[in-house]
């Protein structure tokens, strides 16, 4: 789920926790009964929201403490950070076609920027899988298959052209490539559950969007 969406239910998982706690303590009396033992030693529950379309949870102490903390990677987490670092490569190698081809000076800035971000962006994620483990974990997945991949016969026409015709397709491919990306970081942001991964896939999602609408703007 997004990012303040696991927020939102953490704040109210931990606020169900402390009005239950704060109840087992108004029903604690001197009467020492049987109820009063087993009721303490069973703790108190809470009712965790669910996510949207799903039912609410009861949940122990332990459990709502533990579902409001927890944000271990999951295979989303690790799939999206491995797909994203050959995607952001595939950027920066039509980012590097620019220089000599292309006529307008706003696209070699644009590419420029482009460049600028995702290169540490790319060191970020492979340091975040380093750190997980997940560089040690089989890869299997064909990246050509990412959504908005340039074909290897796209980058050799990009780098057959120049001026205007260079423009063109090089906003026409990087268009479609962020468009992929978008859509990549989305899933994560469903799908995945560490926070850091969220949050980069949040920068993701905000920054090629307002790219996208900047190189629309150079087509027309």
């Amino acid at each position: 789920m997004p990012r303040r969406t696991r927020r939102l239910r953490a704040a109210a998982l931990t606020t169900a926790l402390a009005a239950a706690v704060l109840a087992l303590g108004g029903c604690d009396d001197d009467s020492g009964g049987d109820g009063a033992k087993a009721g303490a030693d069973k703790g108190p529950s809470v009712v965790a929201p669910g996510k949207p379309g799903e039912p609410a949870r009861t949940l122990s102490a332990e459990e709502a403490v533990k579902a409001a903390g927890d944000d271990t990677p999951n295979s989303a987490d690790f799939r999206y950070a491995r797909m994203m670092i050959e995607h952001h490569r595939q950027a920066l190698v039509l980012t590097a076609l620019v220089p000599g081809r292309a006529s307008s000076t706003s696209v070699d800035r644009l590419a420029k920027r482009i460049s600028a971000a995702q290169e540490p962006e790319i060191g970020a994620m492979e340091g975040w899988l380093k750190k997980n483990g997940g560089d040690d974990r089989e890869e299997t997945h064909d990246h050509s298959g990412m959504p908005g991949m340039a074909t290897g016969k796209q980058i050799e026409q990009l780098r057959a052209a120049k001026g205007k015709a260079f423009d063109r397709l090089f906003l026409e491919l990087m268009i479609t490539h962020h468009q992929g990306a978008v859509t990549m970081a989305t899933e994560a942001l469903t799908d995945g559950n560490n926070v850091l991964v969220e949050e980069m896939a949040n920068d993701v999602v905000a920054q090629q969007t307002v790219e996208i609408d900047r190189m629309r703007g150079l087509m027309t």
